[in-house]
């Protein structure tokens, strides 16, 4: 039987790359995303635009969808979220609020509603985006790294509450991603070096599968460019 798959931040570009490469498995997928449509549509996915996921109401109307086109969850990876870059002393105390919010909160809150129907499955599977940033922050970075942060502690502490359940919980941690929006912002920098999204997409793909089955509360580094 397919494995019904969710990705949050399904519509960006690493979103994009995870939903192909559970699709092309064979994987009934779902992409939830705060825009309100998919630049790029993926045959066969079902897709559910302009959803608040700090939104309790929301996020279960959306998981409500899921289940009731896919049968269940076996699968959530939690990618949404956002950056910035500004120093503390120029920069607004507003911004460390937008980021737990985005980052944490957005993947807090889908978790506790998906974990009802991850439990009935043979093989939950949770992945969640953390970053190599958030283990040692460099300036500019802090907001982004606590919010960061904060998704590796819910990753290890979840991973705990679930033990002895079939759901397994880790995160992956790349560095700077090879995105369109990364190389306007960095034009000088080397992106060869930079993490490809299909190689992240690898290794989300392998947390979600049963060759992972014993691996839990993993932070894993996902930093080379290939």
């Amino acid at each position: 039987m397919a494995r019904s798959v969710i990705v949050t931040g399904g519509f960006g570009v690493l979103g994009q790359a995870v939903a192909e490469k559970f699709a092309a498995a064979g994987a009934k997928v779902a992409r939830i995303d705060f825009a309100p449509e998919a630049k790029t549509p993926i045959e066969g996915a079902l897709d559910i635009g302009g959803v608040d996921l700090t939104n309790e109401e929301a996020t279960k109307a959306a998981l409500e969808k899921v289940v009731a086109a896919h049968g269940g969850i076996d699968t959530l990876v939690n990618i949404a979220g956002g950056f910035t870059w500004e120093t503390l002393e120029d920069g607004s105390v507003s911004e460390w609020a937008r980021m737990h919010s985005m980052n944490l909160m957005t993947a807090a809150t889908i978790t506790k509603a998906a974990l009802s129907e991850l439990k009935k499955s043979d093989a939950g599977r949770i992945v969640n985006m953390g970053a190599g940033a958030a283990v040692k922050a460099g300036m500019g970075m802090g907001a982004y790294a606590a919010s960061k942060s904060g998704v590796h502690r819910l990753t290890e502490a979840l991973a705990e509450e679930l033990a002895g359940t079939s759901v397994t919980v880790n995160a992956v941690l790349p560095t700077i991603i090879d995105t369109p929006t990364n190389r306007a912002d960095m034009p000088d920098a080397d992106f060869s070096q930079w993490t490809k999204p299909d190689a992240i997409a690898d290794v989300i793909a392998f947390l979600a599968s049963n060759e992972a089955r014993a691996v839990t509360g993993a932070l894993v580094p996902v930093p080379r460019g290939a």
